[in-house]
């Protein structure tokens, strides 16, 4: 899978609550299915769903014990996503310095073109 098409599915499955709720449950540690869908008003299939998407992305892994099925969050593809976003961060960082220097800029003309008060009368 190519870096733009990992990107896709990683914020395809991000683009849903239900399942940035449950990665942020897993960020305390592997849970059980049952765990991770108590806090849901949805049925067990409804979370299974969502646990496809994120282990299909990549978010998360899920392996048995005995008779439980349990998840773990997988942070590569958060990663990934976070590097790519880096970047408009950055510009966003620089356009707003860009603007900071030209407001001070503009303050230090004002101040320049302001007669000075006191003196003659």
């Amino acid at each position: 899978m190519t870096h733009s098409a990992r990107l896709d599915t990683t914020f395809a499955a991000l683009a849903d609550s239900t399942r940035r709720a449950i990665l942020a449950q897993l960020t305390f540690g592997e849970a059980s299915v049952t765990e991770l869908a108590r806090p849901f008003a949805m049925s067990q299939p409804a979370i299974s769903k969502h646990l496809g998407v994120l282990e299909r992305a990549g978010l998360i892994s899920r392996r048995r014990d005995a008779q439980r099925r349990l998840c773990r969050l997988r942070a590569r593809p958060l990663a990934e996503a976070s590097g790519w976003l880096e970047g408009y961060r950055r510009f966003w960082d620089e356009s707003f310095q860009r603007l900071d220097a030209l407001l001070a800029e503009m303050k230090t003309r004002r101040q320049r073109a302001r007669p000075k008060q006191g003196g003659h009368r």
